[in-house]
């Protein structure tokens, strides 16, 4: 059976991120045709254009585990009502130079929590937007704002509340037809 890579790219550097933890807890409601691989962003220098003839070896990285991936995963928490600069400096690294996108036609979708009662809201319209401009195909439902509240992820990282363990399971259900169809096309 051949394994579906999805490149998880997650906004959060916090040492105890609850967006970590989400990518991971998720990742155990796939099928096991599914693997999540990590990026890593935080070793991109900031983005600016002088730089697209000679892009540095942790943009390449970036890019090549992309391209090697099936579908994408952002986790995304929300900072002043917007998607962290870290996740948006690595949307745009591999998004250049311009006609060379690594992100174009890779199917996505996009989760966050957060401590507020809105979850993530606001950040995950404003990716949504930048996706749509990238053609990134990204599902729209059902959509994820979490709100964390302790015990949220149990003593293994695993979602801990039954109900909300379900719903995700059929996020994830929806999101694995979501990347087989797309991928298959």
């Amino acid at each position: 059976m051949s394994q579906t890579r999805i490149a998880v790219i997650v906004g959060s550097l916090r040492k105890d991120s609850y967006n970590q933890k989400l990518a991971l807890a998720l990742a155990h409601l796939a099928p096991s045709d599914f693997t999540f691989e990590h990026l890593r962003i935080d070793d991109l220098p900031l983005y600016k254009q002088d730089d697209d003839g000679n892009q540095a070896s942790s943009v390449k990285r970036l890019k090549t585990e992309i391209a090697a991936a099936q579908g994408l995963l952002f986790v995304t928490p929300e900072y002043n009502r917007s998607i962290p600069g870290l996740m948006k400096n690595a949307i745009d690294h591999a998004s250049r130079p311009y006609g060379q996108s690594a992100w174009a036609g890779k199917p996505a979708a996009v989760v966050g929590i957060s401590v507020g009662a809105t979850g993530t809201a606001m950040a995950q319209q404003h990716l949504r937007n930048v996706l749509s401009y990238l053609d990134v195909p990204t599902m729209g439902s059902p959509e994820i704002f979490l709100q964390f509240k302790e015990g949220f992820f149990d003593d293994r990282g695993h979602i801990g509340n039954e109900g909300t363990k379900k719903f995700l399971q059929g996020w994830m259900d929806k999101y694995v037809a979501w990347i087989k169809r797309h991928s298959a096309a």
